[in-house]
């Protein structure tokens, strides 16, 4: 087949009616993309819910260890003058 009868065959093609798409194909694609949707949904929510969980969990740490104080003396001055 030269150019010009491949060039031709194209036109026809494109002049022609609308492609036309297997029966199953849109039904399937909308299936497969809500399916897709409802776990990326799922993943977010999953995630947003580890955040929330960390963050109540370093704020209890926080509450009880009290990072922030300055830990007591182990050892104590020496006693002089009594």
């Amino acid at each position: 087949m030269n150019r010009a009868q491949r060039e031709a065959a194209v036109r026809r093609i494109m002049e022609g009616t609308e492609p036309r798409v297997p029966p199953g194909l849109p039904a399937d694609a909308v299936r497969r993309g809500s399916r897709l949707l409802r776990r990326r949904e799922l993943a977010l929510r999953l995630m947003w819910l580890l955040l929330c969980a960390a963050t109540v969990a370093f704020t209890v740490w926080a509450l009880v260890a009290r990072p922030w104080v300055e830990p007591p003396s182990e050892t104590t001055p020496p006693l002089t003058g009594w």
